[in-house]
């Protein structure tokens, strides 16, 4: 990971994305969801792997 910016929250990320946090924790459970690291006992991302993750889900494989 290099990043300078400050690594988000599970909900700053939750809050990004729209959705609740409880559907960002199963993606979680399941593998499913964008890269998060665990500090202690709480999960942080990086706006990096979020926006990775997200290009991902989209329904125009070039990304255009």
């Amino acid at each position: 990971m290099t990043t300078s910016e400050p690594l988000w929250s599970h909900q700053q990320t939750a809050d990004f994305l729209g959705i609740p946090a409880a559907t960002l924790y199963q993606f979680n459970h399941k593998r499913t969801g964008p890269r998060s690291y665990k500090v202690g006992k709480h999960r942080k991302y990086t706006r990096e792997d979020v926006l990775a993750w997200l290009k991902t889900r989209s329904s125009d494989p070039d990304g255009e």
